[in-house]
């Protein structure tokens, strides 16, 4: 012990003089330096300062070589004897013992740890390593059974150095420790997508064109290398690698399997490591390349695709743009002026077979959608001659709203139907007073601003629930869009007296027949919108219902079906409410002038223009009816 400074002097309280004292060192309560009454003691008081410094000593010690230690230690002099070993950086093992005399029992002791600086003999280091990122002065625990200690890499619990115990079978992964590997596969293969970015990753041994469907191309590269590689990386030429980490390599039990990388989000990826003889004999066996023994990595090592090539157009409808476009690499945005969704990075579509190359709408009005280069062939007049639709994107994005144009010739009911809709829809136009139906869809055609426009006639009064979102579709030819309306006189539900969503250009273009709306494409859509408003005078409610039956006694005559039947005669024998007489006498006039000119189609037409129509109530009636001033 070292003793300097230390008070030899001391003296304990009276009370204290039966105790024997202790003093304490850096190691244990009891360094064996006591004061002693000559009389005897009973019991022991331990001090808790000054401490005493113990200096290093060789006694009792088995001191193994390229050992860093301090020897200073001893052990608690209360103790049973024992035979203390001291552990290392690494284990409880493997470093110095101290052996108390006559012990037979071992403690381990955790602190001090030896620091172990040699190399041990036992190691197995795979190529393609990195020596300096890893400390081989590791070793096991001495009172564990032989293993095979496997240390994995920073990719997996695999592919890094072996420590062998003699006699060992049984392997133990360890934690540890981990490696960084170099780059276990050399050779790299790049897919080239003829999306013109090929040649952008480095340290390509070979470029091969992609054909159709990576099942088949994987296959003959597979083929086409035979023995020169064992494990191949095949890239893409539409992924970035920029920051991708080739020192990837899989755990050992899945050496033979083919490993994908997801490219951005999708599962489904460009990107494959490749054990090339197992692909190469069993590959060709499976129908898909889904069934195949697939490991997919996951998002941690996703590669980002390169940008597709955004065909921006002014048509209301991708059809026709789609039809005659040309554009490199696979798949291409194509895009209406009017898009909202500048910024949003697309979905990436897999490319593994025709059946996952969908078209996919990146909204509900697809004002964007992705294009497959592979679904051009089909389409004819839709996108949707193509089957193969990925409709799980419509609502990530928002499309521009149509306007909304209210569309009155002086009806007594108009200004209250007016001012209901701006409550609901406060960025309604209104276009007044046009002489003639066929001038007043045009007048509200070149009020509007957008290529479709909801057409809101004065006798609908507009539900409340209905929010004037609705979107056309894109991938169809532009047309026009039917909502239903209520009729409260007769309780029919249906397209007529209706709000309407009008495709701004095919009204313009229109030469109508006996129905504006029907003269262009169009498609019912079942939902409720209005409530038709039509009978607050004799004239509008006359005028209304004779019109209405005249289209429906047509389709009839053409051979519509039951539904149009059921119209028909309600229109002719029910009517409830106000005016509820004109409502019948208005279709029992229609019925009698249709069966007066036998259906035709010149005489029908007259009744499109609202100045015959009134001549023709007044011939009936008598009375002028109330004119709208023009």
């Amino acid at each position: 012990m070292d003793y300097t400074g230390f008070d030899f002097l001391y003296e304990p309280p009276p009370w204290q003089a039966h105790q024997r004292h202790a003093w304490p060192s850096q190691w244990q309560k009891d360094s064996g330096t006591y004061l002693v009454p000559q009389a005897g003691y009973v019991d022991t008081n331990y001090h808790l300062r000054p401490t005493l410094r113990r200096q290093s000593s060789t006694d009792n010690w088995t001191m193994p070589a390229a050992i860093d230690f301090d020897y200073t230690w001893h052990p608690d002099a209360t103790d049973p004897p024992y035979i203390y070993q001291f552990g290392t950086q690494w284990q409880k093992t493997n470093g110095p013992v101290y052996a108390v005399p006559g012990a037979t029992h071992t403690k381990f002791v955790n602190t001090p740890r030896a620091n172990k600086r040699s190399v041990d003999p036992d190691w197995k280091i795979p190529a393609g390593v990195e020596f300096e990122d890893f400390d081989y002065t590791w070793h096991p625990d001495a009172t564990d059974p032989p293993y095979i200690y496997q240390f994995g890499t920073q990719h997996q619990r695999t592919g890094g150095p072996q420590y062998h115990v003699c006699g060992a079978t049984d392997t133990k992964f360890v934690d540890q420790l981990r490696i960084r590997t170099n780059r276990v596969a050399t050779a790299i293969y790049e897919i080239d997508h003829l999306d013109g970015a090929a040649g952008q990753i480095p340290n390509v041994t070979r470029r091969v064109r992609y054909f159709d469907n990576y099942r088949d191309t994987l296959i003959r590269l597979a083929r086409s290398i035979g023995t020169e590689h064992e494990f191949v990386w095949v890239c893409s030429s539409i992924c970035d690698y920029t920051n991708f980490d080739f020192s990837w390599h899989p755990e050992q039990w899945q050496s033979t399997m083919l490993h994908v990388f997801a490219s951005d989000e999708q599962k489904f990826g460009d990107t494959f490591f490749m054990h090339v003889p197992t692909f190469a004999k069993s590959a060709e066996h499976k129908a898909l390349l889904e069934w195949y023994d697939l490991n997919f990595v996951g998002q941690l090592m996703s590669v980002p695709r390169r940008p597709m090539p955004i065909i921006q157009h002014d048509q209301d409808s991708h059809v026709d743009v789609v039809r005659t476009q040309d554009f490199a690499g696979p798949l291409a945005v194509f895009s209406t002026e009017r898009s909202q969704s500048r910024g949003h990075r697309p979905p990436a579509v897999a490319l593994w077979r025709e059946k996952t190359k969908t078209i996919v709408p990146l909204s509900l009005g697809a004002n964007d959608v992705i294009v497959p280069k592979a679904a051009i062939p089909h389409i004819k007049t839709q996108l949707y001659d193509y089957p193969n639709i990925d409709k799980t994107h419509r609502n990530n994005r928002t499309d521009q709203e149509s306007d909304v144009i209210f569309i009155s010739n002086g009806e007594s009911m108009a200004d209250a139907n007016w001012q209901q809709l701006l409550g609901l829809c406060g960025r309604a136009r209104r276009s007044d007073r046009i002489l003639g139906r066929e001038a007043a869809y045009k007048a509200a055609a070149r009020l509007s601003t957008t290529p479709w426009f909801f057409a809101v006639f004065a006798k609908t009064e507009v539900l409340s629930d209905f929010k004037f979102d609705y979107q056309p579709d894109r991938m169809q030819q532009p047309k026009h869009y039917i909502f239903h309306s209520k009729n409260p006189v007769n309780n029919l539900e249906y397209g007529a007296m209706n709000i309407n969503l009008y495709n701004r250009q095919l009204v313009l273009d229109t030469q109508p027949g006996l129905d504006f709306t029907l003269s262009a494409a169009h498609e019912v859509v079942p939902i409720c919108a209005s409530i038709s408003r039509f009978n607050t005078d004799p004239w509008v409610t006359w005028r209304s219902a004779f019109r209405e039956v005249l289209k429906l006694q047509r389709e009839v005559d053409q051979g519509a079906d039951v539904e149009i039947q059921y119209r028909l005669n309600t229109w002719l024998t029910v009517a409830h409410g106000e005016n509820a007489q004109w409502c019948l006498q208005g279709a029992a006039d229609a019925q009698q002038y249709y069966q007066s000119i036998n259906g035709d189609y010149a005489g029908l037409k007259l009744s499109f223009d609202w100045a015959w129509l009134q001549d023709y109530y007044f011939s009936l009636y008598h009375q002028r009816p109330w004119l709208e001033s023009m």
